[in-house]
């Protein structure tokens, strides 16, 4: 099962798991008119580094843990695959969202 990006990355988006992705999974965009990440899940591997890498916890490592954002990641992982690679908050950034904390 794939990793899935969820409601706390909608909105915050570090993208500091893009960069660790090792066969380059992640995604960045912009959904319902707010910054965000997707895994596309035909690529993940299921490794985790995505997952230790993001400061507020917004992934979770399967899709039944989330099934509307895994279906989410799904659909939007083509539209963002082309778009221009995301440049990287500082994880030691407050987070932007009201509600993420840093872990």
């Amino acid at each position: 099962m794939a990793y899935v990006i969820t409601e706390k990355c909608h909105g915050e988006r570090y993208g500091l798991c893009a960069g660790v992705c090792p066969v380059e999974a992640i995604f960045p965009g912009t959904y319902q008119g707010k910054d965000f990440m997707v895994i596309d899940p035909a690529l993940c591997i299921s490794c985790g580094a995505c997952a230790a890498e993001c400061p507020v916890g917004s992934i979770v490592e399967s899709e039944d843990m989330d099934a509307a954002y895994a279906k989410i990641n799904a659909e939007l992982a083509d539209k963002f695959r082309s778009n221009p690679k995301v440049t990287p908050r500082s994880k030691d950034e407050a987070p932007k969202k009201a509600g993420n904390t840093l872990k």
